[in-house]
């Protein structure tokens, strides 16, 4: 049995393989390893529960606060949140454990568990695999006065918009926004922000019923928002994934602005004001090679991460930097929050239009972006991918092929059971033929 624990907590398709008793133990498991580690030393344990508006997150909500209230741990209720806010609300309510439940851009039969330490970080490795190897231990449970209690939060969803705003130095006064919520998380959050911070707001993907989440919508599938902000002459679009930890946005004339070009025009913006420490972004080996080249081109350095914002959150710890991020629309500003922040990103992104007065599409050609084709092959044994010399001779061969216009990236995915097959080229023709080449070598490997 491989690790339950993969780059974004605990996933699969809920009632099935993320059922009631695995969440409920899950969480007795991480009340325990926190006691045993004196998380929970001198005073009575609290955790804070937040899930997305997925239907399966209402059982699983109650089997999570059932699991830590039956392991003498206060719970919290947070109701339908993004994650970001769970994470910041953590913190900021002197919980010792945050726990969060989506499966964020996935498709609404799935969900996942998402755990947060007292600083509002996910936990580390260690912690996660110490979780999981106490799952279906025998225990002493807690009686009487010292079993958990279960209520629900007042002021979580204001508390955390008002910190939202306190986050910017102007307004969005004048920019008409199309924001798509995905029908999930941020369906009640993003638009009240935008329009606190002063922006017209159109709405699209904020009717959510438990089952529509990411369902034609939000930052997987930007048809809907490209045709409505054209539709409605707004200035730009934002779109979120179903927990709001991504931001991924559209130009007034329907173009995508993807996460490597939201991370090029902030990272300029927060040089320029002296806020990006060491004057380095932390990124991943999926950023395109655009932007690593027009980074390099402007004088800021790049930190290149394994795939997961996690690996990217590690990095800037470690390396004492405040900024960074995914292509994918994942985008961590440190000095404000503990992880990617999606409605955060999106406000940020706008306010350095309405500060320059200048459109989307210009502050985007700071960057131009390389064609980049990623194909995914299914049914993969992972261990053969990463020993075939054959694949490994077909990539040095692309590589040659590709010069210092382009690159091959083969790499499993950290969420699904597939590998991902990438290349960047100097032209989409030989991107696509590059990458359906080495994506049939994969597939010989079945």
């Amino acid at each position: 049995m491989g690790r339950l624990f993969g780059t974004d907590g605990v996933r699969g398709v809920a009632n099935r393989e993320l059922t009631a008793p695995l969440a409920m133990d899950l969480s007795v498991a991480a009340a325990r390893v926190l006691g045993e580690a004196g998380v929970f030393k001198g005073h009575r344990a609290m955790a804070v529960v937040g899930r997305d508006p997925r239907a399966s997150g209402e059982f699983l909500e109650a089997a999570v606060a059932a699991g830590l209230a039956s392991a003498g741990v206060d719970v919290l209720r947070l109701g339908v949140l993004p994650t970001p806010a769970v994470a910041y609300l953590t913190r900021t309510l002197n919980a010792d454990l945050g726990v969060m439940l989506s499966a964020s851009h996935n498709p609404a039969p799935d969900n996942g568990i998402k755990f947060f330490d007292r600083s509002g970080f996910k936990l580390a490795d260690e912690i996660e695999d110490a979780i999981e190897a106490h799952l279906g231990e025998s225990w002493e449970p807690p009686t009487g006065a010292d079993v958990g209690r279960i209520r629900d939060a007042e002021g979580a969803t204001e508390q955390y918009i008002a910190h939202l705003l306190s986050t910017l130095a102007g307004s969005l006064e004048g920019l008409r926004v199309v924001v798509d919520c995905a029908n999930g998380a941020a369906a009640t959050v993003a638009p009240e922000v935008l329009r606190r911070a002063g922006a017209e707001v159109v709405t699209i993907g904020a009717a959510p019923d438990g089952l529509n989440i990411n369902s034609g919508c939000g930052s997987t599938h930007l048809e809907a928002l490209q045709e409505a902000v054209v539709k409605h002459g707004a200035d730009a679009g934002i779109a979120h994934d179903g927990d709001a930890d991504r931001c991924l946005a559209v130009t007034g004339a329907g173009e995508v602005i993807d996460g490597d070009q939201i991370m090029a025009i902030l990272g300029l913006e927060l040089r320029e004001a002296g806020l990006l420490a060491d004057d380095t972004i932390v990124a991943t080996v999926m950023s395109n090679l655009g932007f690593k080249l027009a980074m390099r081109e402007a004088g800021v350095n790049v930190v290149e991460t394994a795939v997961g914002d996690r690996y990217v959150l590690e990095a800037m710890k470690e390396g004492g930097y405040t900024f960074g991020g995914e292509q994918s629309g994942h985008v961590i500003m440190l000095e404000h929050g503990t992880t990617g922040d999606g409605v955060l990103t999106g406000i940020h992104l706008l306010a350095a239009m309405a500060r320059r007065g200048r459109p989307l599409d210009e502050l985007a050609k700071l960057m131009t972006r390389l064609p980049q084709v990623l194909i995914n092959v299914r049914g993969v044994d992972r261990t053969r991918v990463k020993d075939s010399a054959e694949l490994a001779a077909a990539v040095a061969a692309a590589e040659a092929e590709l010069g210092e216009t382009g690159r091959v990236l083969i790499r499993p995915s950290g969420t699904e059971p597939m590998v991902r097959v990438m290349v960047e080229a100097a032209s989409e023709d030989q991107a696509q033929a590059v990458a359906e080449r080495l994506a049939d070598e994969v597939q010989k490997i079945l």
